[in-house]
């Protein structure tokens, strides 16, 4: 039986008319809110929610429920839209999954970029203290820098060095390592200062941290990754607890003009159904192929082929040392990602040409693995480092994968067959 409609069939949203709130109880486990949150927004017998493309809305029909602009004054319904420009079905709906999930207000960007220009936009540091990590975002910084002049620190830096306003950046998992570092110590510098903690958590999605829980005051996610999780959307998003933050970017994100495509925000809406089975599954292969290879290299049986390949693994699972703040920070596993330094640069090269089940492609994320020797794409890092994102396959099956790809370099080795382009080892 279909659902009822007007006299005349279209069911004009009002201002006055605001969409039932959610009866979900909080408590819900965030795979079961995964499914559930955006239930409010239902407006149809569609068990997959449909893909709104339009990028216009009409207003009520009802001249009374007519507020001009100037006196609209707070957020407004979730179905409260008139230019996708500002807000869009799909996209919200996105944004009311992801609030629930990250457990705190957020927005949708294009890319996870755009929101962190965003964030720097609306915050106009004098200060940001960043380490390395993704070469992206100090491009951006780059962008900000050229035009506020704002000054760099490193992530290290004293905190008499930060003042009120200033940015602690902070990337945990760092790309390209997936090593981790702990929130709460740089919550309390930045806090000692009144400065700002970003937690740039893409590589830590929901699932695995909850960067608010240790002191951060906002949350960033390249949402193209472990959010999407299956290689074919663009997202960014922000998060934050801090009053006023998100109504404030939102109304600057119109004018930057960086939201979500109303595909991407479909695609968005699909892959947090089975975010957290995803993420855990990853994590759980990515230790576990962590373990074997850093077991070969400290002299396990049958690792010579390892050990003749590879000088170093590097993950937050290894970091022994930081287990009693680390196991609290990521109580469900470590990460998907984790970066291989080689013996040297030809060994990192020819790796990913020996494999099947890894792609030798850029990004991370995706239900598949991939494998980058990342001198491919950031003109700074070791050009011996191969960055590996761990997918949904079995993991014995990536460790034999690498297993025959090492025995192909050492026959290549052993045979000198190595092309006349890279250097001999």
């Amino acid at each position: 039986m279909s659902a009822s409609l007007p006299p005349n069939g279209i069911q004009a949203i009002s201002h006055c008319n605001p969409p039932t709130s959610s009866s979900l109880p909080s408590t819900h486990h965030p795979s079961t809110l995964a499914i559930h949150a955006d239930d409010q927004l239902n407006r149809s017998t569609d068990v997959s929610p449909a893909l709104h493309v339009s990028t216009t809305f009409r207003y009520a029909s009802n001249p009374e429920d007519l507020i001009p602009a100037k006196r609209l004054e707070g957020p407004q319904p979730l179905d409260a839209h008139v230019y996708s420009r500002h807000t869009a079905p799909t996209s919200t709906r996105l944004e009311t999954l992801l609030t629930s999930l990250l457990h705190a207000p957020c927005l949708t960007y294009s890319s996870g970029l755009a929101a962190l220009h965003a964030l720097y936009v609306f915050l106009n540091p004098k200060r940001i203290s960043i380490g390395g990590g993704y070469h992206g975002s100090h491009g951006v910084l780059g962008l900000q820098k050229k035009m506020t002049g704002c000054e760099m620190l490193p992530l290290d830096c004293a905190a008499e060095e930060l003042g009120l306003g200033d940015v602690v950046h902070l990337e945990t998992p760092v790309n390209p390592t997936g090593e981790a570092f702990c929130i709460e110590k740089f919550a309390r510098k930045a806090h000692a200062k009144g400065a700002y903690l970003l937690v740039d958590a893409t590589f830590g999605p929901p699932g695995l941290q909850d960067p608010f829980v240790w002191g951060a005051d906002v949350v960033m996610h390249a949402g193209t990754k472990y959010l999407g999780g299956h290689s074919d959307m663009l997202c960014g998003v922000l998060a934050s607890k801090k009053e006023g933050w998100v109504e404030k970017l939102r109304e600057e994100r119109t004018y930057l003009g960086s939201v979500m495509g109303s595909l991407e925000g479909w695609l968005g809406v699909r892959s947090l159904r089975t975010l957290e089975i995803r993420v855990q599954r990853q994590s759980s292969n990515c230790q576990q192929l962590v373990s074997w290879l850093y077991s070969m290299l400290k002299g396990a049986e049958g690792g010579e082929m390892v050990r003749e390949a590879v000088k170093r693994v590097q993950h937050a699972s290894l970091q022994t040392e930081d287990m009693k703040w680390l196991r609290a920070q990521m109580p469900n596993g470590y990460g998907p990602v984790f970066a291989v330094t080689m013996n040297n640069e030809s060994l990192a090269k020819r790796l990913p040409s020996k494999l099947e089940l890894f792609h030798h492609a850029t990004s991370l994320g995706g239900v598949e693995s991939l494998i980058e020797w990342r001198a491919m794409s950031d003109k700074k890092v070791d050009t011996r480092l191969l960055r590996i994102s761990v997918g949904l396959e079995h993991w014995e099956d990536l460790r034999d994968d690498l297993t025959k790809g090492f025995r192909a370099l050492r026959e290549e080795e052993d045979n000198k067959i190595v092309p006349s382009n890279l250097p001999a080892r």
